[in-house]
């Protein structure tokens, strides 16, 4: 097909005239104009951002319009200027998030988004963003979000608490996502905007369903109820109430007038819709019930329970038609073939079962798994059914044969979720590993896997044209995916899982993390590029710290050990071995003469480091030991504990001073003054309190962080403290005035943080595993 462009270079010039200058053509090429100035002036990040008539959203709208063939088509648009537009507005979009939170993010955003394009244009925006910031700011010296171009669409924020369902209207127009919570949202998938939260369950939702008029969302809650909801005002039209526990599942049947609840309270009940009333309940299993599905003409239900059964009940009587049984442990999961003929059940003896529902015999069983089946999904055409398992595989199947079509390895721990897009030819899977996993049926190879959660993907599900997948994860969020997009992606550089610790070497060159993945990795703290990896212990790595020459690193971990590592050769030299649980707490005397360790056993160590020999061990916190500073003169060691207080001990003599107390939750972090006067903990008080050390009174208190601070550190001249926090941000705080001068919202929590010596640099590392490497600015003399 000829292109508008081809087209019009045909016309003749009075025709091409009279197109340009036809006001619908017209109109869109000045809102574009106007658009694009609006965005590459940058003016309005300074001057109108915070405007109550100005947002970012407006221009996050608009994306569409760079889509227009009528307008991309048009001879006088510049082409390069509409992929500066795309990936600008294509910042906006994954930026949405942080924004709705604070719209004075939005450069620290395009800082961390928009470094690795070399768009003259974009280049031209950092540098008159950077020069707009007359107030302290933290700016990303590496892009270290995502950025626009990729598989990543947009994340939707807003839960406070994990996402355990979701689910997409039959046209494709909004996302209900369930929470724990306690609510559930209603977004637009178009443009991200949350329309309404659902409010009114006293517990957990655990499961989401909409009628298929889309009219309706039903609701279960572990508050023993479901809830209809109206999405076109968000209201509640009414509770179901009548279960005496939890509700696990539920379901609506394809003409949507009825709809089936399954309940812990070993029963399923069968609701009528029109007159909210209850038709009957299906009595019957010995346990719990897990799971329920409905046949496709409507007139069956199955349900799968604790008690290895599944039960097949007719909908129109009430009556169970028969049992079906075989499996030797739980049902987790069933699923229904499109032609209603066979069910399909997976569960916790490894195995699944496929099930003839005319006669309720046993057709086969499908054996492979070596661990509990999570979920189950069936081609459109129902000759393959997928399995995901706790044995971080799934597997397709022929349903004609009951053979194994492949396995399909890549996750690293259990697959908890699995859809099939609507056109059979991709399955995607969710899993506890952080990540989701998009796979071709066909061949069975991993198409790509979109990274960016930082806890467990519980739920995925498909637009209804097949172009987006969605995901909701524990980490309170969901994000939208584009199954589509062939473009470049990026890799941000980064730990697998959780970074726990960072440290810079006295020379302020590098930086040292340690993370849940088991490693240290070493990053030059210019480039923000890695430079080599240690691997060694056998479980997390809990805390790092490098001694005062910058020779060596000691790492921490949950094998219950420490290990000293030269940073020259990236050669492990000894390991120190005496903590009975995991050890998560290390630092060095300023002296580099011992190493301390804290853990959960209860206990400190204190170690010789020439000899790797243990020196005596500080007993006395009634908890785990969570972390440990050194004052500047190497007398004395601060520890904090999850028994909600810390302590200061001598290290001539290894007895205790005296303890301070005034969280009122366990304390995470600590840190102390380069003048050795002044203690800063960190809780899960979501504060942080000043102690003064000579006599170990609370001098005051930080407050601003909205959930608990993990972790604390002083820039060299003792003016500034950082903070790291669950709520995703850290903050800057100024000691003298007590406070806030600056502050940065990451994508997940901020764990750790640590300031180089040199400049005003600080790296900070994310739950998600990513490294933050940020330089506070426009500092005031």
């Amino acid at each position: 097909m000829s292109s508008f462009a081809e087209k019009f270079a045909q016309l003749s010039l009075s025709d091409q005239r009279t197109i340009l200058i036809d006001p619908r053509v017209k109109a869109k090429i000045g809102k574009w104009k106007t658009l694009y100035k609006r965005l590459t002036d940058f003016d309005f990040i300074d001057a109108k951002i915070n405007h109550s008539d100005f947002g970012v959203q407006p221009l996050i709208e608009d994306y569409d319009l760079i889509n227009d063939s009528e307008l991309l088509n048009n001879p006088e648009y510049n082409p390069e200027q509409v992929k500066t537009l795309k990936l600008i507005q294509g910042a906006l979009r994954l930026s949405a998030h942080i924004l709705q939170q604070d719209k004075k993010q939005l450069v620290i955003q395009f800082w961390g988004r928009m470094q690795c394009f070399a768009e003259r244009e974009i280049q031209a925006m950092l540098g008159l963003a950077k020069q707009s910031q007359v107030l302290p700011w933290l700016r990303p010296l590496t892009p270290s979000f995502t950025p626009p171009g990729g598989r990543l669409c947009r994340t939707l924020s807003g839960h406070s608490d994990s996402v355990n369902a979701v689910a997409v209207t039959p046209d494709g127009r909004y996302l209900i996502s369930g929470s724990d919570d306690k609510t559930l949202k209603v977004w637009d998938l178009q443009s991200g905007l949350e329309q309404f939260t659902l409010n009114g369950h006293s517990h957990s939702v655990y499961a989401v369903a909409v009628t298929p008029d889309g009219k309706f969302v039903i609701s279960a809650s572990w508050d023993k109820t479901l809830k209809v909801w109206d999405l076109q005002s968000g209201s509640e039209q009414f509770t179901l109430s009548g279960h005496s526990y939890w509700v696990n599942a539920v379901a609506i049947t394809p003409d949507g007038k009825s709809l089936i609840s399954a309940s812990w309270d070993k029963t399923l009940k069968v609701w009528d819709l029109q007159s909210a009333s209850e038709q009957f309940t299906l009595i019957g299993h010995h346990s719990l019930v897990y799971t329920v599905a409905v046949t496709p003409d409507g007139k069956s239900v199955i349900s799968g329970s604790d008690d290895k059964t599944l039960k097949v009940w007719d909908l129109q009587s009430g009556l169970e038609q028969f049992t079906l049984n075989g499996h030797s442990y739980w049902v987790n999961t069933v699923a229904v073939t499109p032609n209603g003929k066979s069910v399909i059940s997976g569960s916790d003896d490894k195995t699944l079962k496929v099930w003839d529902l005319q006669s309720g015999l046993e057709q086969f069983t499908l054996n492979g798994h070596s661990h509990s089946v999570y979920a189950v999904a069936i081609t459109p055409d129902g000759k393959s059914v997928i399995s995901g398992s706790d044995d971080k595989t799934l597997k397709v199947w022929d349903l004609q044969s009951g053979l194994e079509q492949f396995t399909l390895n890549g996750h690293s721990h259990s697959v908890y979720a699995v859809a099939v897009t609507p056109n059979g030819k991709f399955v995607i899977s969710g899993s506890r590993d952080k990540t989701l996993k998009v796979w071709d049926l066909q061949s069975g190879s991993e198409q790509f896997t979109p990274n960016g959660h930082s806890h467990s993907v519980n739920a995925v599900a498909v637009t209804p044209d097949g172009k987006s997948v969605i995901s909701g994860s524990r980490d309170e969020t969901l994000k939208v995916w584009d199954l589509q997009s062939r473009l470049e992606q990026f890799t941000l550089s980064g730990h697998r899982n959780l970074v726990n610790a960072v440290a810079v070497t006295p020379d302020g060159k590098s930086v040292i993390s340690g993370s849940d993945d088991k490693t240290l990795k070493v990053w030059d703290l210019q480039s923000g590029l890695e430079q080599f990896t240690f691997s060694g212990h056998s479980n997390l790595v809990n805390a790092v710290a490098v001694t005062p020459n910058g020779k060596f690193v000691i790492s921490a971990s949950w094998d219950n050990t420490l290990k000293v590592w030269d940073l020259q050769s990236g050669l492990e030299q000894f390991t120190l071995r005496g903590h009975s649980n995991w050890v998560n707490a290390v630092a060095i005397t300023p002296n580099g003469k011992s190493v301390i360790s804290g853990s959960w056993d209860n206990t400190l160590k204190v170690w010789d480091l020439q000899s790797g020999l243990e020196q005596f061990t500080l007993s006395g916190h009634r908890n785990l030991v969570y972390a440990i500073a050194v004052t500047p003169d190497s007398k004395f060691v601060i520890s904090a504990s999850w028994d909600n207080t810390l302590k200061i001990w001598d290290l001539q003599s290894g007895l205790e001073q005296f303890t301070l107390s005034g969280h009122r939750n366990l304390v995470y972090a600590v840190a102390v003054t380069p003048n050795g006067k002044f203690v800063i903990s960190a809780s899960a008080d979501n504060t942080l309190k000043i102690w003064d050390l000579r006599s170990g009174s609370e001098q005051f208190t930080l407050n601003g962080h909205s959930h608990s601070v993990y972790a604390v550190a002083i820039t060299p001249d003792g003016k500034f403290v950082i903070s790291g926090s669950d709520d995703k941000t850290l903050k800057v705080w100024d000691l003298q005035s007590r406070l806030e001068i600056a502050s940065f919202i990451g994508e997940s929590s901020i764990e750790c943080c640590a300031v180089a010596s040199t400049v005003a640099t600080i790296v900070a590392g994310e739950q998600s595993g990513r490294l933050h490497f940020l330089r506070l600015e426009s500092m005031k003399a």
